[in-house]
């Protein structure tokens, strides 16, 4: 009897002691390693989620979405396409101002400056820009209207694709400038030859972006629209022009860029004013600061107009969300 009492003693005492000791390893093994989930004889160790030495488990997904935020260009700087001319202003200025430049071909900027001064007191620089302007917006505006029309008719009727599209790729595929010659045959060389050549310049952009945008339309909306008992008119205003604007707009910028590049070239042929026929003049007598001022004026104006397009389309398309926005 006391030797059974006494085996059952240390098997108690044992069993006790081997449950506190289990207890305290899987403890402490649990705090190293992970969480252990033992099933018998066999324990399965999942490891701890890693923590960074500065922070906590939730700094990770934070982390990552900064880390996302930082993939997009960020907000845009003010006035940041300045940025880019006045920096080569800068180094036409310091390479003039170095003697690097040869005078004769290159002036330093504050000559052409003041050669621009000197034109537009004595009037002519002033007559000059207004013709120049008064070309390139008639010639823009009969562009853009032809453009938006048959791209309209292209890309909603299947006639009007037959008959349109194919027409308007051929005279893609022809350099503009080889229709001059064509063009002085037929209207001679006043300004409805200029101001058709410069509207040709304008509406193969306008309609191929408008076109392919309209071409681009999901068919689910289509399909919605018929479901909905929209008529032609509504599917038109609610569902075909939001769609097309954004590749409108594309074009648009491409056409305002095109009239001032077809102005410079048709101003210089048997024009009797005009920017280029300033810069032709110049040409003549060799006169290079003439030649840049027509020039930045020229570039000026295309920045400008650019810019208005491009405020144009942030306005109208304020409800996209874009990386550049």
């Amino acid at each position: 009897m006391t030797t059974s009492a006494s085996t059952n003693t240390t098997t108690s005492t044992t069993a006790d002691a081997t449950a506190d000791t289990g207890t305290s390893t899987a403890t402490d093994a649990t705090a190293d390693t992970g969480t252990s989930t033992a099933t018998g004889t066999t324990a399965t160790t999942v490891p701890a989620v890693p923590v960074a030495a500065t922070g906590t488990v939730d700094d990770a997904p934070r982390g990552r979405r900064r880390r996302r935020r930082g993939l997009a260009p960020g907000k845009p700087w003010p006035a940041s396409r300045l940025v880019g001319p006045l920096l080569l202003i800068a180094l036409w200025a310091a390479a003039s101002a170095a003697g690097q430049l040869d005078t004769g071909a290159i002036p330093a900027p504050w000559t052409v400056l003041e050669t621009g001064v000197n034109l537009w007191t004595d009037g002519t620089l002033p007559t000059d820009v207004l013709t120049s302007l008064e070309r390139a917006a008639y010639g823009f505006a009969i562009g853009l209207t032809a453009g938006v029309a048959l791209a309209l008719a292209s890309g909603l009727t299947r006639t009007g694709e037959a008959l349109i599209d194919g027409t308007v790729q051929l005279n893609r595929a022809i350099p503009t400038l080889g229709l001059i010659p064509l063009f002085i045959l037929w209207l001679g060389i006043g300004e409805t030859f200029k101001i058709a050549i410069i509207a040709i310049v304008v509406y193969i952009p306008v309609y191929l972006n408008t076109h392919a945008a309209l071409s681009g339309i999901d068919h689910r909306f289509v399909e919605l629209a018929e479901v909905q008992g929209l008529s032609k008119v509504r599917f038109v205003r609610q569902i075909v022009i939001p769609g097309a604007l954004p590749g409108f707009f594309v074009g648009l910028r491409l056409g305002v860029t095109g009239s001032w590049l077809g102005l410079v070239v048709l101003e210089q042929i048997n024009a009797t004013s005009g920017l280029g026929y300033m810069m032709f003049q110049a040409q003549n007598y060799g006169q290079s600061d003439v030649i840049l001022v027509g020039l930045l004026i020229y570039g000026v104006f295309g920045l400008l107009s650019d810019t208005a397009v491009r405020l144009i389309e942030r306005r109208v398309l304020s409800w996209r969300r874009t990386l550049s926005s």
